[in-house]
């Protein structure tokens, strides 16, 4: 069989568990009849060039992912898609948190403090939370100190080290804020990152959406509408998939959508981190 017959998919290799998950939808996928590989990247970057190069067929995309595989698509005269994404990618806000007894009462009083941001390409703890502290006037560098905590460049945030550290950060009083995703809070409390009542909400980002599945401008329509079909259908209460589905952290598959990347997309070009053809611009960014 040749590459042609087999629907490829590339996923990033953040976390053991993503072995896991593909080698059991890959058992999935063929059950149904549909041949199905997947090929694991050490970064998002080296994903989305090859998507665009027809390497692979669908690309499972964090978010910052989708952002530059769209511009790249545009700047070589081809169009990407978003087939799928998670119950749990819709309608997220990241959240800048403070230790329960500092003086910061409101976004502006963060002034000349230190905010602590995850690594660098994250999303959800650097990017989209810089933003919106540029929109309350607070020019990072500038007016405030931004602490990065870079843990494995090139995963976009997905490997939550570098958020962690900057949850730690704060509790350790190395820093005056954290950024972190909104679920984040919650989990960095169960496990002791956090102490319960150690922290409250200064402020949140608007609503966000986080991955997709991507299919590149060369996929075979036929065994991406067969992909796509079977993604949809899969049923939490299903006891085949439903082990995998907790793993990928969902119970249910929804359709791709791209409004949900906009403000990302204005935090990208506001920060210099791609540029308006995909290349990638942040100095700082090693992957």
């Amino acid at each position: 069989m040749s590459d042609a017959d087999v629907l490829l998919l590339g996923a990033v290799a953040y976390d053991p568990k993503v072995v896991t998950i593909w080698e059991g939808f890959k058992a999935y996928f063929e059950r149904r009849d549909l041949p199905f590989d997947y090929i694991l990247y050490s970064n998002y970057e080296r994903q989305v060039e090859a998507l665009l190069d027809d390497l692979i067929h669908v690309a499972w995309n964090s978010p910052l992912a989708w952002i530059r595989a769209e511009r790249l698509a545009r700047a070589r005269g081809r169009s990407v898609r978003a087939i799928a994404m998670r119950d749990t990618d819709r309608d997220l806000t990241s959240i800048i948190v403070v230790r329960a007894d500092s003086p910061v009462g409101a976004v502006t009083d963060l002034k000349g403090k230190r905010v602590a941001v995850g690594a660098v390409d994250s999303p959800q703890a650097t990017l989209l939370p810089l933003a919106h502290l540029s929109q309350h006037g607070l020019r990072p560098g500038i007016d405030f100190e931004v602490q990065r905590h870079d843990v494995l460049g090139g995963k976009h945030g997905d490997h939550i080290g570098g958020e962690r550290d900057a949850a730690r950060a704060l509790m350790a009083g190395r820093a005056d804020a954290a950024c972190m995703i909104d679920g984040n809070l919650l989990l960095f409390v169960n496990e002791g990152t956090l102490r319960p009542g150690a922290t409250r909400v200064l402020t949140r980002t608007g609503r966000y959406d986080h991955c997709n599945l991507t299919v590149g401008p060369g996929a075979p329509a036929d065994l991406v509408e067969r992909f796509r079909a079977l993604v949809l259908a899969m049923a939490y209460d299903d006891a085949e998939v439903r082990p995998l589905l907790d793993l990928e952290g969902l119970r249910a598959w929804r359709e791709g959508r791209v409004e949900g990347y906009r403000a990302l997309g204005a935090a990208v070009d506001e920060l210099g981190f791609y540029d308006r053809d995909g290349n990638v611009t942040s100095v700082d960014y090693r992957y």
